[in-house]
């Protein structure tokens, strides 16, 4: 287990560093990547800032309280975005074309190739933009966080960061018999713009499908709120559980979709 783990890591190591190189030769693109999220972005807290200026409150959240949750929902989206997004190109074309061929004849996980095989450098920007509004959130509202809260919230982070890729790779995995899923996976993944605000503010069917059954809430809200109002810990609990059932599932789907994929010769 040791010796596999090591190898993956070291090919892991080398698919990135090309993935760098390739960056690195049209670095225009990079910076032009950056700038584009950060003017998206702009534009949604300009968005939020407008509502706030209409009324104090949002369901006894204020202006700070939002924009830290809108800021540490930020954060597992890119790094899912730094690190799994080439399963968008999956989902598009690879089955599609009949590429999955190269895939699943090299002496690798056909996942984690798949996964591995691109870095997305623009998403350093979504990273950056996160942490700074987290940051400056906290300063508004005076937050110190605890020993133990932030021990949480490095725990929790990788977790959150697999519901993104697990439900992306339970959507990408519907290629291997519908051929194209890029738009399933689109409009699964467009959901988690719910998350960037508090699910107490939509009604019990939303908050259900947020929580349970496309559970981007448990990517921003619920940690957010153990960290700015002290919820209990029941709710962060779910995070780690659920997460890690969303994976197991996600990865048995894609193992089923890989012995029924038929490759272009067939």
């Amino acid at each position: 287990m040791y010796r596999k783990i090591k190898r993956y890591l070291k090919i892991y190591r080398i698919l990135v560093k090309q993935e760098f190189k390739k960056y690195m030769e049209y670095k225009a693109d990079f910076f032009v990547g950056i700038f584009g999220f950060l003017l998206a972005q702009a534009f949604n807290l300009y968005f939020i800032y407008i509502i706030f200026s209409r009324i104090p409150k949002l369901n006894g959240w204020s202006f700070d309280e939002i924009v830290f949750i809108y800021g540490f929902s930020l954060l597992p989206k890119g790094i899912d975005h730094l690190l799994s997004d080439n399963l968008w190109n999956f989902g598009h074309n690879i089955v599609r074309k009949g590429e999955f061929d190269k895939y699943i004849t090299r002496p690798i996980n056909s996942l984690f190739y798949i996964v591995s095989e691109t870095i997305q450098v623009d998403a350093i920007g979504e990273l950056i933009v996160g942490i700074g509004l987290v940051i400056r959130s906290m300063v508004a509202l005076k937050l110190v966080p605890s020993i133990t809260q932030i021990i949480v919230f490095i725990l929790l982070l990788p977790f959150t960061a697999l519901i993104y890729t697990s439900i992306k790779i339970i959507t990408a995995s519907l290629a291997f018999w519908v051929k194209k899923s890029g738009n399933i996976i689109y409009i699964f993944y467009m959901l988690n713009d719910f998350a960037k605000y508090p699910v107490t503010i939509y009604n019990f069917a939303i908050k259900l499908i947020l929580t349970y059954l496309v559970p981007f809430a448990l990517t921003s809200y619920y940690p957010a709120s153990y960290l700015i109002k002290g919820d209990n810990l029941w709710n962060l609990m779910k995070v780690f559980i659920i997460s890690t059932l969303f994976l197991v599932v996600a990865i048995k789907i894609w193992n089923v979709g890989v012995s029924k994929y038929e490759s272009a010769g067939s």
